[in-house]
């Protein structure tokens, strides 16, 4: 009984090497899935996106959701359009016209969904896609539209 009740030591060190493995490899899917994906897309600070977004030179659109429009407000300048629409095309063409070379740029928090969909509007045939990285709320690339004091909207949606 004594051995019962003291467990194997061999089964729980084994138990939790598997645990720890299966952790790790839980945390790396996690810490890939936050990460953006490489392209050769231009890039724009937030400040500059700003700055050609005021000067009418690019289109600027938040690709982040209502939610995140409603919690930190929206850029100044931009068009919001949830990435997730069904209709996401029609929609990006009613702001930034049919001209798939028009020159569109693209924010989401952090530069992990706006470099998704920088590749995926490539994919469709846009030519002139452009990156935000840093996104609002700041990452690798930048300290973001928010920390940079860019003016933010309440979102009227």
């Amino acid at each position: 009984m004594a051995g019962a009740e003291a467990g194997n030591p061999k089964l729980t060190r084994r138990l939790m090497l598997l645990g720890g493995a299966a952790a790790a490899a839980g945390f790396g899917y996690w810490w890939q899935r936050r990460q953006p994906p490489d392209h050769d897309q231009p890039r724009l600070t937030a400040a500059e996106a700003y700055a050609q977004a005021r000067a009418g030179e690019i289109t600027l659109v938040d690709i982040r959701t209502p939610q995140e429009w409603r919690a930190s407000g929206v850029p100044v300048g931009s068009h919001q359009i949830d990435m997730r629409r069904s209709d996401f095309i029609e929609a990006l063409q009613a702001a930034a016209g049919p001209d798939p070379s028009a020159p569109v740029a693209l924010i989401c928090a952090r530069g992990v969904r706006s470099a998704r969909m920088t590749l995926a509007l490539a994919e469709a045939g846009y030519t002139n896609v452009i990156d935000v990285p840093e996104g609002m709320l700041g990452s690798a690339a930048g300290p973001g539209w928010i920390a940079g004091n860019l003016p933010v909207a309440r979102w009227k949606g």
